[in-house]
């Protein structure tokens, strides 16, 4: 008797079967995390924008899960110095000289036979990362490659929900599908990312600021999943080195009670799912997830798409 209930087409949520390492570049405008395939073989590239005071290592499980499934992943390092942040306005500059950088400089940097697919190249950002990658894609800079899916992970705008406090660029209008993005956007969101810490009494992703507002302001095609009992930090290793490095992923924000790992397995498995589903045509899965969100293995609510 076939089954009444969806079934994941490949399981997104498990690590895949594609070998993969990280590369360190330096050479580039700022410094590069690269997480390769090992296999033969022409990948989609991901540009991926880091968080607030967050360094590009702490991701190394969330994006070698996605590397796994077939994606070469570029991680550059967003800080003026060691652990100082740049500004807003600085950091989406930067970005558009690493995507430049990319269009050249990053195929000799691959392993053997592994070859980048720049015709047009994903966006991806946590936090103020994610806000970054927004500003990118809403042509805040000028870059030679173009943009084929852009996925904001609990996107943050400013530090508090007061509008005044959006930091530059200032890319949230409060208008319902004021992004003139014309590309498909998926916005991953956090239930207690708007939840204030027992420690600093401010929320990480205030309301007005955060997953809400960014998804509001998409036009379709566009995706908005909340994991609702993770925090804001919850996708990050596990095991963070330094003591600041340390505060920053456990004390700073709200964070859930839950394994992070399944917070992680929940972020790469709906990045994989989308970008299968809008690059090369394999809904399966994505439709699956959408259908019957409890495949995932975080508790999302809501799990929802907008068609064009």
């Amino acid at each position: 008797m076939a089954s009444c209930f969806p079934v994941l087409a490949t399981n997104v949520f498990e690590e895949g079967d594609i070998q993969w390492k990280i590369l360190k570049v330096e050479s580039s405008p700022k410094p590069l995390l690269v997480f390769a395939p090992t296999e033969a073989g022409t990948y989609p590239v991901i540009l991926f924008c880091h968080g607030y005071a967050i360094r590009n290592s702490f991701y190394s499980k969330l994006l070698g899960h996605i590397a796994s499934h077939g994606f070469i992943i570029v991680a550059p390092h967003l800080f003026c110095s060691s652990m100082i942040p740049m500004l807003g306005s600085c950091e989406v500059k930067y970005v558009g000289k690493v995507i430049d950088w990319m269009a050249e400089g990053l195929k000799p940097w691959l392993p053997p036979k592994v070859e980048a697919k720049l015709e047009s190249i994903i966006l991806m950002g946590h936090s103020r990362g994610g806000k970054t990658a927004f500003a990118v894609a809403l042509d805040h800079v000028q870059t030679k490659l173009n943009f084929s899916v852009l996925i904001g992970i609990d996107p943050v705008a400013g530090p508090t929900k007061c509008k005044i406090t959006q930091t530059f660029p200032k890319i949230l209008t409060g208008v319902p599908r004021s992004f003139n993005l014309g590309i498909p956007v998926a916005v991953i969101g956090t239930g207690l990312g708007p939840e204030p810490n027992s420690y600093t009494r401010m929320a990480c992703a205030p309301d007005g600021m955060n997953h809400e507002e960014f998804y509001r302001e998409c036009k379709p095609p566009c995706a908005h999943f909340v994991a609702k009992e993770y925090g804001h930090m919850d996708m990050l290793d596990d095991e963070i080195p330094g003591l600041i490095g340390g505060i920053m992923s456990k004390c700073i924000c709200k964070n859930g009670l839950g394994p992070r790992d399944l917070m992680r397995r929940t972020v790469g498995g709906l990045v994989v799912a989308f970008l299968r589903a809008h690059l090369k045509g394999l809904w399966e899965d994505f439709h699956a997830i959408l259908k019957d969100p409890t495949l995932s293995p975080a508790k999302l609510d809501p799990a929802q798409y907008a068609k064009v």
